[in-house]
């Protein structure tokens, strides 16, 4: 939605909710010569601990109808859309735009490559990213991967690739968007207790390449049933991955990957660095976005041989008399833990539990009866995952990560796997999922 469109001088801007791009947008609208005020409904934090610029007005702990004095509301991504404050806002017309169409207003770039899916979001954009960066120096990455696009619109200029993680709720509320490639890596259930159905967190995905015509491409999983139903809704030229018969397609097989973009047909073999099935996923759309942003496959196949994953995502981090140890934080789903349950063959003692959201835990029961020797729970889902999980393998209530480690200490013998995979989200102890990562690093590296 174009700002210019909806403003005049002196407009206020309204930012609800003070997260990471809460805040980035707000000091931007400030930076662009806006009035701002900002709505919170947490508690009151100082200017300098949110990193807020002082010109923003601020209330805490409420949404009054303050929030509605605004030319625009610039609703944080993962604010729920039904929000009474939201639905008075649009009783008065005032436009509700998403801090990703917020920040594209003050971007002119040469190109946009955006990322989604339920799983591989973070590994498939950090690649694509270092991918891209070999060829253009003031490549930016931003997004969900923890930088606001807000926060790096001052980066961006007309030769700059942007490279953009995408979540469900930055997608949701961006019904415009259009990218030059949109990647789309799986679709399974998450986010339901935000979502409310399973059709519309589909539909909020599906914004990534909702807008894009034939002069664009869509990059998606073939192997992904929702997805291959869902882009034949698309004008996009499509670009499959794990496809052989497609005219434009990757695939892998026994260690050779073949490329094919119409007549033209290549194979060759990159040395992987990474655990699992998914991982290659990752790896195939990562250099289908590459080849179709232009990037030579010589450039493209010294970067994937130089990668070796990212912070939190099946992280190795030590071996402690033969018991190696896994961190796999950002397994903040079932389908994710489930992908990382695959990347290992048995003998797991596996951590799960934190804060649930509203998806089962039964497709991971035979997995867990065929590798995992005991579940260690914590969190405030331990009880739901107890009785979701009964009769697969002994199971022990840790409350904490400290907890569930010295539990597995007693346990676990030379040859086992301790993974961290919670399959929940981390806001019931953590301040994110990464916070949640770091402590268990923490906890293990201590190990004497």
């Amino acid at each position: 939605m174009k700002i210019k469109q909806l403003c005049k001088k002196d407009s206020v801007i309204t930012v609800l909710g003070l997260g990471k791009s809460g805040i980035a947008a707000a000091n931007l609208a400030v930076k662009k010569g806006f009035k701002v005020f900002a709505s919170d409904s947490g508690k009151q934090k100082t200017y300098k601990q949110m990193g807020l610029n002082k010109a923003v007005r601020c209330e805490f702990g409420q949404h009054s109808d303050k929030v509605l004095q605004a030319d625009i509301i610039v609703k944080s991504p993962g604010l729920a859309s039904d929000l009474p404050v939201l639905k008075l806002a649009k009783k008065k017309k005032i436009p509700i735009i998403s801090e990703l169409d917020f920040a594209l207003n003050f971007i002119r770039c040469k190109k946009i490559i955006a990322v989604t899916g339920t799983n591989g979001k973070t590994t498939t954009t950090t690649l694509i990213y270092k991918i891209i960066k070999k060829e253009y120096k003031n490549a930016v990455v931003a997004g969900n991967i923890g930088y606001p696009i807000s926060s790096v619109v001052n980066k961006i200029n007309s030769d700059t690739i942007l490279v953009l993680e995408l979540s469900s709720y930055q997608l949701e509320d961006s019904p415009s968007f259009k990218p030059e490639i949109s990647v789309s890596l799986n679709i399974t259930p998450d986010h339901l207790k935000h979502h409310k159905t399973m059709a519309n967190y589909i539909k909020a995905k599906a914004n990534i390449f909702k807008n894009q015509t034939n002069k664009n491409f869509l990059i998606y999983n073939c192997e992904d049933k929702i997805l291959k139903k869902e882009i034949l809704k698309s004008k996009a030229t499509k670009f499959a991955f794990n496809d052989t018969t497609s005219k434009q397609c990757i695939s892998y097989n026994n260690g050779i990957f073949t490329l094919k973009d119409k007549a033209k047909k290549e194979n060759f073999s990159i040395p992987v660095k990474l655990l699992g099935k998914h991982n290659i996923d990752n790896i195939l759309a990562s250099i289908a976005a590459a080849y179709c942003a232009g990037i030579k496959l010589e450039i493209i196949k010294k970067a994937v041989s130089l990668f070796k994953g990212v912070e939190h995502r099946i992280e190795f981090v030590r071996n402690l008399r033969g018991v190696k140890y896994y961190n796999d934080s950002k397994g903040t789903n079932v389908d994710s833990t489930k992908v990382a349950l695959e990347a290992f063959d048995k003998n797991i003692h596996l951590i799960l539990g934190g804060q649930d959201k509203g998806s089962p835990y039964t497709p991971i029961f035979n997995l867990i009866k065929e590798k995992v020797k005991n579940i260690v729970l914590i969190g405030e889902a331990a009880p739901i995952i107890k009785k979701a999980l009964k009769g697969s393998v002994k199971m022990y209530n840790a409350g904490t990560i400290f907890n569930a480690i010295k539990i597995i200490q007693k346990l676990a013998v030379s040859g086992d796997i301790v993974l961290f995979s919670p399959a929940c989200a981390s806001f019931d102890q953590f301040k994110d999922f990464e916070d949640r990562g770091r402590v268990f690093k923490q906890i293990v590296s201590a190990l004497k």
